[in-house]
């Protein structure tokens, strides 16, 4: 099992004070062959008509010195999860969490952007200090 991001705790409290309940840390799957690990793994009761959502959340830092190399471990992990989500848990939605500052200085540059778009990736924009999310982008 990997070890948990440094923001891993912040992104817990966030999504628990949104009203997630988180239902496994982490989210095991076994798909292809391969063990995986997905940070966090939430569900939420929502209004009668919906139901009940359900997420997995995979937390990366963006601490290293280079931001496009993390940038491309979290996209490959990203793309195996979520093909293993569909296959094993259909119901549930995979979202990556980055934090805000991350999100400003990398994620809106032309090459992320046009990427995240491609392969539908999910965000969660978290503030770490505050252990708050800024925003949701499907």
């Amino acid at each position: 099992m990997a070890a948990k991001d440094i923001f891993h705790d912040a992104v817990r409290h966030a999504l628990e004070k949104e009203g997630w309940h988180i239902t496994h840390d982490p989210l095991f799957l076994r798909f292809g062959g391969l063990d995986m690990y997905i940070d966090l793994g939430a569900e939420n009761i929502l209004a009668a008509e919906r139901g009940e959502e359900k997420i997995a959340v995979e937390v990366k830092s963006f601490v290293s010195p280079s931001a496009t190399t993390e940038f491309s471990t979290a996209l490959g992990q990203f793309l195996k999860y979520q093909l293993a989500l569909e296959e094993e848990q259909p119901e549930r939605l995979l979202y990556l969490a980055v934090p805000f500052d991350t999100y400003r200085a990398f994620f809106t540059l032309e090459l992320p952007r046009l990427l995240i778009q491609r392969y539908q990736v999910r965000l969660i924009i978290f503030s770490p200090d505050e252990e708050a999310i800024i925003k949701w982008q499907n």
